[in-house]
């Protein structure tokens, strides 16, 4: 069983930038002791050093989903900002978010096209009378790509082939990322009072999640209008 979750700071500022770099940090430490395989399929590093805007991992395993499940939802850190000491807010939020795996993940050869082309541009006769470029195209999403470097039709469909492969997964990414994007946009205001995890201070120790959030209710509404300050 394969699962994917993205980390994300939506658009909290830095500080949540660094609590993205240490729950991917605590995720990937969990999965390991755990026996899950994880792949990093993304990473879009912050603007201070250490920090990291979002990532997303592929966790793979017998009761993966148990494991994604325990981290799916808000991320709280009670601490002090590391960029800005004197800054008054003091609890943090990140969202982590579950991805469906894409069904075009495993490409087959029967999904793609091709079409010997005359090359275009310089090169004498051999362009002018040969058709060795080659146009690759993935027919269930129409994504398209031209490899005429080589005189060898041959080569140039290898060439093809390789670079719809990166387009293709390039073009997976960035759903998954606009995917999280409107996800978090929808959610954010929503899960800010009720965390699956909560961590503390500057060695990002894991605290146990209360019930109830009463008494804490006030101070989480004064964070939130000093947000963007």
């Amino acid at each position: 069983m394969e699962k994917i979750i993205q980390i994300t700071a939506g658009r909290g500022p830095a500080e949540c930038t660094w609590v993205v770099a240490q729950v991917l940090k605590k995720v990937l430490d969990e999965a390991q002791e755990q026996g899950f395989v994880t792949t990093l399929l993304q990473r879009e590093t912050g603007q201070e050093n250490g920090t990291v805007e979002t990532a997303t991992i592929a966790v793979k395993g017998k009761n993966a989903a148990t494991f994604v499940n325990s981290w799916t939802g808000t991320i709280q850190w009670i601490g002090q900002s590391q960029f800005r000491k004197m800054h008054k807010r003091k609890n943090w939020f990140i969202g982590v978010f579950e991805i469906e795996s894409q069904k075009n993940a495993s490409i087959s050869e029967n999904d793609i096209h091709y079409q010997a082309m005359r090359s275009s541009g310089a090169g004498g006769q051999h362009v002018n009378k040969v058709s060795s470029a080659i146009r690759a195209t993935h027919i269930p999403t129409g994504i398209a790509v031209v490899a005429m470097e080589s005189r060898s039709q041959h080569q140039n469909k290898k060439l093809a082939t390789e670079r719809l492969l990166k387009k293709l997964e390039d073009e997976t990414l960035q759903q998954l990322k606009n995917h999280v994007g409107k996800q978090w946009e929808n959610q954010l205001n929503i899960q800010r009072g009720n965390p699956v995890r909560v961590f503390t201070g500057s060695d990002f120790k894991k605290n146990k999640v209360e019930k109830s959030y009463k008494g804490t209710r006030q101070q989480l509404k004064t964070d939130l209008r000093n947000e963007n300050n």
